[in-house]
């Protein structure tokens, strides 16, 4: 999935991003569709969200993403890599390009997603409130405060409501790539693995490992399973699937990792 990157690409997260649900309503004054406003509850949500949704944040090839692509960049073929080992001179060209694959934009700024539009419940009647819901996933470095800043300059519209989901949760600590934990997961993934590069990298969605910040300052997300480009659109998609070789290296992987680490040090 990444060009010039012939071998598969062994990600060992040491962060996951954070999770930001925030709900916005819109209340105007109801009427009937013969006499329409100059603008609706409708039309103002949505030049909002038009707004928001052309204003990503900030981001750029650093942090997590720089050790990925700073581990990665040897191991690839032509322009690829001359452009990724000289990133102090090529950076917003390849950043620029990074943008464009939703996969790896992802690994390079907080994610604005518009996941829920309500409104109206005829066709002859001017709502009298418009409501959407905004997933952001956010980006070790930035915060739930930053996100929410960033959200209101630009939505644009102070009559805009704004609810934080409760259950929102800050990005996670970056663990070390010199510690056991992490050593042992890429002993493992080279045994089982033998054609991949093994490389730092960043969970882009939400797992149960961000409730384990408060008991290790070592927390690793890996998922021992092959991902092609058209599988992608697979996630919480048709025809989610893992191949049945795959599901036997899977084994294998855990097996391995369970004898390493169970062995005398």
């Amino acid at each position: 999935m990444l060009p010039g990157l012939s071998k598969p690409a062994a990600l060992i997260g040491l962060a996951e991003k954070g999770y930001a649900t925030f709900f916005l309503s819109l209340d105007t004054a109801p009427g009937h569709s013969s006499m329409p406003p100059t603008h609706s509850a409708i039309g103002l949500m949505s030049a909002a969200l038009a707004r928001l949704e052309a204003t990503p944040m900030p981001g750029g090839i650093k942090g997590v993403a720089g050790q990925m692509f700073g581990t990665l960049a040897p191991e690839m073929s032509g322009v690829n890599r001359v452009m990724l080992s000289n990133l102090w001179l090529t950076g917003p060209l390849v950043t620029g390009q990074l943008e464009k694959s939703p996969s790896s934009n992802a690994m390079l700024r907080t994610t604005t997603a518009l996941t829920i539009v309500r409104a109206g419940n005829k066709d002859n009647v001017l709502p009298g409130r418009a409501e959407a819901a905004v997933n952001f996933r956010v980006l070790p470095g930035d915060t739930l405060a930053s996100v929410e800043a960033h959200l209101r300059r630009a939505l644009g519209n102070d009559a805009i409501q704004i609810k934080a989901y409760p259950g929102n949760s800050e990005p996670s600590p970056v663990s070390p790539t010199d510690s056991a934990g992490y050593l042992a997961v890429q002993k493992a993934v080279r045994e089982v693995f033998t054609d991949a590069v093994v490389a730092p990298g960043l969970m882009t969605a939400a797992t149960d490992s961000r409730h384990f910040s408060g008991l290790s300052d070592s927390v690793y997300r890996f998922s021992p399973f092959r991902v092609k480009g058209e599988d992608l659109a697979r996630f919480h998609g048709t025809n989610e699937r893992v191949a049945i070789s795959n599901y036997a290296e899977m084994i294998q992987f855990y097996h391995q990792l369970l004898r390493n680490t169970a062995q005398p040090q």
